[in-house]
């Protein structure tokens, strides 16, 4: 008798959709959950070169925990190209005005780069407060345990 791989294709990936509350959990183990969600390592039929993820909605994103001194010591950096163009914004900052763009960085960093890991970010969807405009996807509430 011989062992079969099976290989996963675009046509049998099977995909859910999952609601994240950010509620009091640290963003970086929120980010590497998340990030195990969409790219697929959480299925048996996972495949490096297959987008087999889910799709995962991140609810309160405003109420995420920063750890230790985070908020003051931790920096974002952007960078237009021009001369003295660079703009630096601390995590305080971030978390205050700009909590998705915090949360779909932090995701980003640990996604493939590449086409692949671009499709993946697609299937993201943060938003600052309770409320979400997928409920017709019927999505599963999804419990981190870290």
């Amino acid at each position: 008798m011989q062992r079969q791989t099976t290989i996963a294709n675009a046509k049998t990936v099977e995909r859910k959709w999952y609601v994240v509350d950010a509620t009091d959990l640290p963003l970086g183990r929120l980010a590497s959950e998340v990030a195990k969600y969409l790219t697929g390592k959480n299925k048996v039929i996972y495949t490096p070169n297959v987008d087999c993820g889910d799709y995962i909605i991140v609810v309160n994103a405003d109420k995420v925990a920063l750890s230790g001194d985070a908020e003051n010591k931790k920096v974002y950096y952007n960078a237009s190209g021009w001369a003295r163009g660079i703009r630096s914004r601390t995590s305080g900052v971030m978390k205050r005005e700009f909590p998705v763009e915090m949360i779909e960085r932090a995701v980003h960093g640990m996604l493939p780069k590449g086409r692949l890991g671009r499709k993946m970010e697609g299937k993201l969807f943060v938003y600052a407060g309770a409320d979400h405009k997928h409920q017709a996807q019927n999505p599963e509430v999804l419990t981190l345990k870290f």
